[in-house]
């Protein structure tokens, strides 16, 4: 149903690529935003780059960026994140991706995650699975806890906080955990590489073509409680079989 948007979010995919790497294997200005997170001249151009295609190709439609904000009101509305992992970016580590998703009355149809300085694309749209360089891509069947491969972003962010019991449970009881984080950590979920991937807190510029993606593939994503995502809220991506599992185990450790 989505395929035109689809092929057209590749081929933004493409230009971004193309500039984030003249940038990432060069030197480039790193500025500290209001919010305190980085920003580089290569998320401004991306953005920019993205928004002006945009205009060209569906000018009725809206825009979200993370560093433009919104425009427009339709109830197509594109969904940008022109670095995502700009800490790591301006580190010089290849963990990075440009996020496009388009959401149809504010739920994600579409969705690119573009990662070329590790050559992989991924791509989903609702209804006809998920992809990763043209291959579909499926979750794992990973069934226990115990068995599961679990990753979270930083060690910070569960240290302390309402889930950070449970959530230091569950890596205490997890096969194997990794501190990968960003975009990147939920398609290895996607992918069936990993099969939980837990985030205190994301905008929806992060998690929007990721939930495409995931879900495609036959994941599940939902916030820590269950509840559905919502912008500045925590993630938790499963392979499904676990989900219902992992979040009864935090809301638990919550008392709930």
């Amino acid at each position: 149903m989505y395929e035109h948007e689809l092929s057209f979010a590749n081929e933004l995919a493409d230009e971004a690529d193309q500039i984030a790497l003249s940038y990432f294997r060069g030197s480039f200005e790193v500025r500290e935003k209001a919010d305190r997170t980085p920003v580089t001249e290569a998320d401004i151009a991306i953005e920019r780059a993205i928004r002006a295609a945009l205009h060209a190709r569906f000018p009725r439609d809206g825009v979200l960026g993370e560093e433009g904000g919104s425009e427009g009101d339709a109830s197509r509305r594109w969904i940008v994140d022109p670095i995502d992992g700009t800490k790591n970016f301006a580190d010089g580590v290849q963990l990075w991706a440009t996020l496009i998703a388009l959401a149809v009355d504010d739920v994600p149809v579409v969705g690119v995650v573009s990662m070329p300085a590790i050559g992989e694309r991924y791509e989903a749209a609702r209804g006809i699975g998920a992809r990763l360089n043209g291959e579909a891509i499926h979750v794992s069947r990973t069934d226990s806890v115990s068995r599961a491969f679990v990753l979270f972003g930083g060690m910070a962010d569960w240290l302390d906080g309402p889930n950070a019991r449970g959530v230091q449970q569950l890596m205490r009881e997890a096969r194997r955990t990794r501190g990968f984080g960003d975009a990147w950590a939920h398609m290895l979920v996607a992918r069936g590489s990993a099969d939980v991937m837990v985030e205190r807190e994301l905008n929806t510029w992060d998690w929007a073509a990721v939930e495409v993606v995931v879900e495609e593939a036959g994941g599940t994503m939902s916030q820590l409680d269950g509840s559905p995502l919502a912008h500045g809220r925590s993630v938790l991506s499963t392979n499904g079989v676990l989900h219902n599992d992992v979040v009864g185990r935090l809301r638990s450790a919550r008392g709930v």
